[in-house]
C-alpha cells in the first residue's frame, strides 16, 4: 500500500520535519512518495528526491502554492488522494492546517500526532498530555495521519534517487490570500530542529533575568532558547520560545531545564529529550521525576557557575 507523505519546504529546500514523517511512512510499509506543491520549487523537488526510501516525488508548481496557503495545498492533495492508502503530514502548524481539511472532504477520521506505527492499519498517539498512549486502528480506506516528528528518526536525506514527476496544478481556491509574513531573524538554531535547548521558566522573575541568565549558557552550548508556558505568559519570552503542549514539542539531545517546575503541560513537550538537566531550588519540583541530571540550588548562582566553567 503506496504512502504519500506532504513535504514542507521553503520552494529551495526541504525542512527536517518531512525527513522524520518519511520515516513514519516508510514504517506503514509500500512504496514511499512526496508530495511536494510550490512555487519554482524545482530544488525542493531535487531535494526530496534524494532522500532515501522515497521512491516517487510528485511536484506540483504554481503560483498559489507558493505560500503554503492550507486550502490550495489541501486541493492539491485531495486532487491525487485516490492513489494512496496513507497520506501523512508533520505536526507541524502547517501540517495541522491542511491535515483537518484533507480528512474533512474524505469523509475519514484523522489520526492525530502518531507516535509509532503498530500495523498498517493501527497507531499509536499520546493523549491526556502524553501521560497515557493510546492505540487506534482506522477503518477507512485513506487514512489520514499527522506525524509526531520527535518520535520518529529522521531517513537520511541523500542517498536516494527518486523519479520526479510533474503534476498538473489545481486552480487558486480563491478562498484565502497571502498578504505578509514577518519572520524572527536569529543566529540561533530553530527551536525544533535544535540539539541543544536552554529553557527558562517563571522562577526567572523577569524579562530581564530571563535574557540575563539564559542567553549566556546559551551561547556557549550553541543552544536554541526555550520557555515554560508560565514563563511567556508572564511576558518573559516570546510566544514563538514556548515548549510544551500548547506550544513546540521538542526532542532535542541535551534539554536544561532552569526555573521550570515541570507542570504536566510543559513536559508534554520535552520530556522524551534525550537528556534532561533540571535546576530549581524546590526539592519537590515534578521537572526532577524526568531529569536525568537534577541539581537542587539556586538557579542565579548556579547558572552564571556553569558559565564560568564552561569558558576555563
Amino acid at each position: 500500500m503506496t504512502s504519500l507523505v506532504i513535504a514542507e519546504h521553503d520552494n529551495n529546500s526541504i525542512k527536517p520535519a518531512t525527513l522524520n514523517t518519511v520515516t513514519a511512512a516508510a514504517a506503514c510499509g509500500g512504496d514511499v512518495h512526496v508530495l511536494v506543491a510550490g512555487n519554482d520549487a524545482h530544488e525542493a523537488a531535487k531535494a526530496a528526491a534524494q532522500i532515501a526510501g522515497v521512491a516517487k516525488v510528485i511536484h506540483a508548481d504554481s503560483a498559489q502554492f507558493e505560500h503554503g496557503l492550507a486550502e490550495n495545498v489541501a486541493a492539491q492533495v485531495l486532487a491525487i488522494a485516490g492513489h494512496y492508502g496513507h497520506i501523512l503530514f508533520p505536526a507541524t502548524a502547517r501540517g495541522k492546517n491542511v491535515a483537518p481539511r484533507v480528512a474533512a472532504k474524505l469523509d475519514v477520521a484523522q489520526v492525530s500526532e502518531i507516535t509509532r506505527v503498530v500495523g498498517v492499519d493501527t497507531f499509536e498517539r499520546p493523549t491526556y498530555a502524553g501521560n497515557a498512549i493510546a492505540t487506534v486502528q482506522s477503518s477507512d480506506k485513506v487514512r489520514v495521519i499527522t506525524v509526531r516528528t520527535t518520535a520518529f528518526d529522521p531517513a537520511a536525506a541523500t542517498g536516494g534517487n527518486a523519479v520526479v514527476e510533474s503534476a498538473s496544478p489545481v486552480g487558486d481556491s480563491g478562498k484565502s490570500s497571502f498578504v505578509r509574513q514577518e519572520i524572527a531573524k536569529s543566529d540561533r538554531p530553530e527551536l525544533t530542529a535544535a540539539k541543544t535547548i536552554v529553557s527558562g521558566g517563571r522562577a526567572l522573575g523577569s524579562s530581564e533575568k530571563f535574557q540575563e541568565v539564559l542567553l549566556p549558557l546559551a551561547d556557549k552550548l550553541g543552544a536554541a532558547i526555550g520557555a515554560s508556558r508560565a514563563a511567556v505568559d508572564a511576558g518573559y519570552a516570546p510566544n514563538d520560545l514556548q515548549v510544551g503542549q500548547t506550544g513546540k514539542i521538542v526532542a532535542p539531545q541535551l534539554y536544561i531545564a532552569l526555573g521550570i517546575s515541570g507542570a504536566i503541560q510543559h513536559l508534554a513537550g520535552m520530556k522524551d529529550s534525550k537528556v534532561i538537566v533540571a535546576i530549581n531550588k524546590d526539592p519537590e519540583a515534578p521537572i526532577f521525576s524526568v531529569a536525568d541530571y537534577a541539581l537542587e540550588d539556586d538557579l542565579f548562582t548556579a547558572v552564571p557557575e556553569m558559565v564560568t566553567n564552561l569558558t576555563t
